[in-house]
């Protein structure tokens, strides 16, 4: 797989973790996922990686975590805009962001840019 293909799987399985934050996949979350991969070149990949995090009932938590762990690993990306931003329309498809996927939004965003600043800031001391 290629490096791209790799984030696209990662966006997939992040998309899961927002969408059982609460506890469960509302029908409103997935009709939203189908309408942002509708036109997705990736669409496959991503549908995949959502799909085998949702049939093997892995805790929000674990999949969170090796999202996170992935990205920090894998350094800057423009596509981790695209994430927030298709995370937080799966979050808010289903009666508005709720706290628990509020969490999971604000910490992926806070926790990517103190990492790769405070990498940066290494590099010029």
């Amino acid at each position: 797989m290629t490096d791209k293909g790799k984030l696209y799987e990662i966006m997939g399985e992040l998309m899961y973790a927002v969408a059982m934050a609460d506890g469960v996949i509302q029908d409103s979350e997935k009709e939203e996922l189908e309408k942002i991969i509708a036109d997705h070149p990736w669409a496959s990949t991503i549908k995949w990686s959502f799909d085998y995090e949702f049939k093997k009932h892995h805790s929000v938590n674990d999949v969170y975590h090796k999202v996170l762990s992935f990205c920090e690993a894998h350094g800057p990306a423009p596509e981790y805009v695209e994430f927030i931003d298709v995370i937080t329309r799966i979050a808010d498809a289903s009666d508005g962001i709720d706290n628990d996927e509020m969490w999971l939004i604000e910490n992926f965003s806070r926790t990517l840019s103190e990492k790769f600043i405070g990498d940066l800031d290494k590099l010029h001391e």
